[in-house]
């Protein structure tokens, strides 16, 4: 009994024994996953803290990356990226040696030789130059915002009022003196934009002149309705407001209209704003006000339209334009009793221009000059202009421009506006009041392609009555029909210099340099 009582025991004890080392194993094995899941969650908390603190560090790199950035654009052009658009500044030099004759040696006036420095001079002339800032930025998917302000630069004269523009009062190196304006340009359907700008008409045959900015340049009868120092036709217009159409299969259009801003019945002031007549030549006065120039005889208009139609495919270029100049003031041109000579004038130009594949590009153009006038008798506004210009390509870097400008005969002519070479004033009428424009030219391009050298040579032959000059339009210092001794008013003391002259032969060599950026 007291066997079997003892084995018993002996069995319980074996058998708790057992069990609690089995929970003693399954404890131990519980504790050992607790301690690796407790790695694990340590590990994923570290990798996320590495995370968050990346995040942390790439942030600021994100954000600058989302802001628009500055800086210089990459490229051939001064193009800075501002405040997400772009800014480009640019500039055009050209300035020219030359030596010019205006033909008057040996007129007379009142019996007697004509005195002051005639026949040929020299001079160092800085043409067109000019320096511009643009730059656009997009407002939506198709649409920018776009500017652009640019002005006359004078590298060889100081700047001021000229003696070259002695009938202006405008300051042609005053900023944004040259083509300026604000606007919205979209590549679908097109841009409209405000403040000055080269008219239309202007801008259409701009690339048939080879020879633009010298002396020899084709405005000495192109666009220049009366044969002065003027081109009325050839205009940047101020205060104006136009659309630029897309191009659309090689077909493009600008529509330009140019307030009067004038309150005057007769456009005999100046345009509200203005410091100058809307066609120049101010006479001495500002809007009347004493001591300062007095009206806006001679040329002065109202509104201003002007438009264009240009196509263009492979080697070919071709345009329409027209414009429109309202109420057009010419009290000086039209005395006539009991009538006032205010019509209006307009202007229409066919031009062509073809490459062909021996580089040999011509380009040919007709234009026709018309004023409502009075009278025929005092017309010399309405008139026929043809221009006929070749380039040969000689090399890849040096070209050859020849060019040929006639320009016919008005109906008539003011009475007494000039006088001829023997001191005869001109007669109402028909007249012989042709001119021929003949130039010749070398033009050479260095490796750069932005550095230019060229030399030219121009005879303008006016006819009997005619009186058309050199450079006319601001191109180059003008070879105008006045003797040495001409100036504002009247003669120098002592001097013989008499009104303007007619039946000169001015001409010009000119060797000059550009360069763009």
């Amino acid at each position: 009994m007291t066997f079997q009582k003892t084995s018993v025991a002996i069995a319980v004890s074996l058998a708790l024994g057992c069990v609690g080392n089995a929970h003693a194993d399954q404890a131990s094995d519980m504790q050992a996953k607790l301690d690796a899941l407790q790695k694990e969650i340590q590990e994923l908390q570290a990798q996320m803290s590495a995370v968050r603190k990346k995040q942390e560090q790439a942030a600021p790199a994100a954000a600058a990356a989302a802001a628009p950035a500055n800086g210089v654009k990459a490229g051939k052009e001064l193009v800075f990226k501002v405040g997400g658009g772009e800014v480009q500044l640019y500039g055009h030099a050209d300035v020219s040696l030359d030596d010019q004759t205006n033909g008057m040696t040996g007129f007379i006036n009142g019996g007697l030789p004509v005195t002051g420095h005639n026949g040929w001079l020299p001079d160092v002339s800085s043409n067109l130059s000019y320096f511009g800032v643009r730059g656009q930025r997009a407002v939506s998917d198709d649409l920018k915002g776009v500017f652009q302000f640019e002005t006359e630069i004078s590298y060889a004269a100081t700047p001021g009022a000229s003696d070259q523009a002695t009938d202006t009062t405008a300051q042609k190196y005053s900023l944004g003196s040259r083509n300026s304006f604000v606007g919205l340009q979209s590549e679908e359907y097109g841009a409209i934009k405000l403040g000055k700008t080269d008219t239309p008409y202007k801008t259409a045959t701009a690339r048939l002149d080879p020879f633009a900015s010298t002396p020899a340049d084709y405005n000495a009868i192109m666009g220049n309705s009366g044969g002065d120092n003027r081109t009325e036709f050839d205009f940047r217009a101020p205060h104006a407001v136009w659309y630029e159409s897309p191009n659309i299969q090689g077909v493009h259009a600008n529509v330009l209209v140019s307030p009067g801003q004038n309150r005057s019945t007769n456009t005999g002031l100046y345009a509200q704003g203005e410091p100058d007549c809307s066609g120049g030549n101010s006479t001495g006065g500002l809007n009347g006000n004493a001591g300062q120039p007095t009206s806006c005889l001679d040329g002065s208009f109202a509104t201003l339209y002007s438009v264009d139609l240009t196509f263009e495919s492979g080697p070919l270029y071709a345009t329409v334009a027209y414009e429109l100049h309202k109420d057009v003031n010419r009290i000086g041109d039209e005395i006539v009793p009991g009538t006032i000579g205010i019509r209006d004038e307009s202007a229409y130009k066919l031009g062509v221009q073809y490459t062909f594949p021996t580089k040999t590009t011509v380009n040919v153009l007709v234009e026709r000059v018309k004023r409502d006038a009075i009278t025929d008798s005092l017309d010399e506004r309405t008139h026929t202009a043809t221009w006929l210009a070749l380039t040969q390509s000689l090399t890849a870097s040096d070209d050859l421009n020849l060019g040929w400008a006639h320009v016919g005969r008005t109906p008539g002519q003011p009475v007494e506006g000039v006088q001829d070479k023997f001191g005869n004033p001109a007669p109402a009428g028909s007249s012989n009041n042709e001119a021929n424009l003949y130039t010749i030219g070398l033009k050479h391009r260095f490796v750069d392609k932005r550095t230019t050298a060229y030399l030219t040579y121009s005879s303008l032959v006016n006819g009997y009555w005619a009186h058309y000059s050199l450079g006319a339009g601001g191109h180059g210092l003008p070879t105008r029909n006045y003797v040495g001794d001409k100036f504002i008013g009247g003669c120098q003391t002592g001097g013989n210099c008499g009104p303007p002259f007619s039946g000169n032969n001015p001409e010009a060599v000119s060797v000059g340099v550009t360069y763009d950026f």
